[in-house]
């Protein structure tokens, strides 16, 4: 059994903070509402968000599930993952479709004011969770990570 120490030591679910992001502008809405954009735009939108979260959302679970490593950032990772789609062009594929999931809600239900609030959600997901997974990949995998992440951007 696994150290409870060999984790990256998230402070909170990734996609609980991307909810609470997104509910904190509800809650902004509610009190300053703002109009929308088009119908057209907000069903377009959402429809783009889905589509993005779930192909790169459900790409970087099957990965995970073929290297046979937890998804889940409280468990120990046991394998890298580092090539093919998504983990060959951004290192953060589930954050990254988090976000694009957040947008389509956001404009979908045209919560405006969500958008304000976006870049705080992706401080918060750079600076506590990805700033912690990252010296844990590097501790856990060496130079095999360090190679990836020169290769591979964090991001896009």
């Amino acid at each position: 059994m696994a150290s409870a120490k060999d984790t990256a030591g998230v402070p909170a679910p990734p996609p609980l903070i991307f909810l609470a992001g997104l509910l904190i502008g509800v809650v902004i809405e509610l009190a300053a509402p703002v109009d929308g954009p088009a119908i057209w735009i907000r069903i377009a939108g959402a429809i783009v968000g889905v589509i993005g979260f779930l192909a790169l959302d459900s790409s970087a679970l099957q990965a995970f599930r073929r290297a046979r490593t937890p998804a889940i950032p409280f468990l120990p990772t046991t394998a890298l993952v580092t090539t093919g789609w998504p983990y060959g062009y951004t290192r953060n594929p589930m954050y990254l479709g988090m976000a694009l999931l957040y947008c389509g809600l956001a404009l979908g239900f045209s919560v405006i004011w969500a958008f304000a609030v976006l870049p705080f959600v992706i401080f918060v997901i750079d600076r506590f969770v990805i700033a912690r997974e990252e010296p844990y990949l590097e501790r856990k995998f060496g130079e095999q990570y360090r190679e990836y992440k020169a290769r591979v951007r964090r991001w896009l």
